[in-house]
């Protein structure tokens, strides 16, 4: 069993994607190129978007995005206290100082109740992640970043296609980042990353700050982040396949529920926030001694992921803010709480069954 089966997904497409590899070999377009601009103008239109620009990761996104958005030294940025890394540490790498919220208890994502309270002079924008899938409740995060004159970029990394009361995330920010490492719901075989927005200005800066600054008549200095076109040429063949990916995720999380609940009194299994789409990137359930279940799992052959094992703002790199676990009470204890089962478009039922029985045998059903 495979927590992430991408050979299966590769091989569902191997005659298209040995093709379009095979193109860009041929044809030498290996840095930007046709299968470059045709992904842009695909996922703009798939994302709902006026401009897509492509980059070379999503932590890459993520800072191009805030130096778009002018996003530098003196400047604090809100953001969550459960995410991955990139997140946060883009922030700090534009020199504004990041700024953590704690999470909602039911869903995961940036705790809105909390984010004018951590409002200062100094603050200049917001970053909420649709975690594992899950929509923040980035309509109300939208509506305080405009009642305080505060920009909102959306970290979309696990969420391709979510939505929230029938519009596209994405769609409500400034500014949206995506990730295609290989296990995303829509991946490359290799990183790649873009932006994505309606502002006509930030999508001309953030391609002109991708790419040196220009080319030969270099308007600002940049950086180097550039999508290969190889991996624009396998997202270009998988696209056409990811909302018939997320709607078998969204069938097998929807068995996992039915699944799971005899254990309804041992393991929480994720809420859905209402009017949400979740593409579950992730199946994110809750339960006491997490990590011994874990070790069950893997004695037979179950493989579990924890995302991720520590609140943010309780790693060694943020000592210098001097929080304490008790400053983020519910991410904290998310983080000993959270497992991750196995979840792809391939899952079948069988090994789908062999999880389900690997939890009912460690709690004696």
């Amino acid at each position: 069993m495979q927590f992430v089966d991408l050979n299966a997904q590769h091989n569902s497409l191997k005659a298209e994607l040995d093709e379009a590899i095979a193109r860009v070999i041929r044809d030498s377009a290996f840095i930007r190129g046709p299968d470059v601009d045709d992904f842009e103008a695909n996922y703009a239109k798939l994302s709902g978007l006026k401009h897509c620009v492509s980059c070379a990761n999503g932590t890459d996104a993520l800072y191009i995005a805030m130096k778009a958005l002018g996003c530098g030294p003196g400047d604090e940025v809100i953001t969550t206290a459960h995410s991955w890394i990139s997140t946060s540490e883009t922030v700090t790498q534009t020199g504004a100082r990041v700024v953590f919220c704690d999470t909602e208890d039911d869903y995961f994502c940036l705790d809105p109740d909390l984010i004018e309270a951590a409002i200062t002079p100094r603050t200049k924008g917001i970053i909420a992640v649709h975690i594992f899938g899950q929509p923040a409740a980035i309509d109300r995060i939208a509506a305080i970043a405009k009642k305080h004159g505060l920009w909102l970029i959306e970290d979309c990394a696990q969420a391709h296609l979510a939505e929230l009361n029938g519009q596209k995330i994405g769609t409500f920010g400034d500014i949206a980042t995506f990730s295609f490492y290989p296990g995303k719901n829509l991946g490359a075989m290799g990183d790649a990353g873009c932006v994505v927005t309606d502002r006509d200005d930030l999508a001309e800066f953030c391609a002109l700050f991708a790419r040196h600054g220009g080319k030969n008549n270099h308007t600002m200095e940049g950086i180097c982040s550039r999508m290969d076109g190889l991996q624009a040429a396998i997202l270009n063949v998988k696209m056409t396949k990811l909302i018939e990916w997320n709607e078998a995720r969204i069938r097998i999380s929807a068995r996992y529920g039915t699944l799971l609940e005899g254990l309804a009194d041992k393991i929480q299994r994720p809420k859905l926030r209402p009017g949400a789409k979740h593409v579950y990137h992730l199946y994110v359930v809750r339960l006491p001694d997490r990590d011994a279940v874990k070790d069950h799992l893997a004695s037979l052959g179950v493989p579990t992921v924890i995302n991720y094992p520590k609140a943010l703002p309780t790693y060694p790199a943020y000592d210098y803010l001097g929080h304490t676990a008790a400053d983020f009470p519910v991410a904290v204890r998310h983080a000993t709480e959270i497992l991750s089962l196995p979840i792809h478009p391939h899952l079948s039922q069988a090994d789908q069954d062999a999880v389900v029985a690997g939890l009912s045998s460690f709690f004696g059903r």
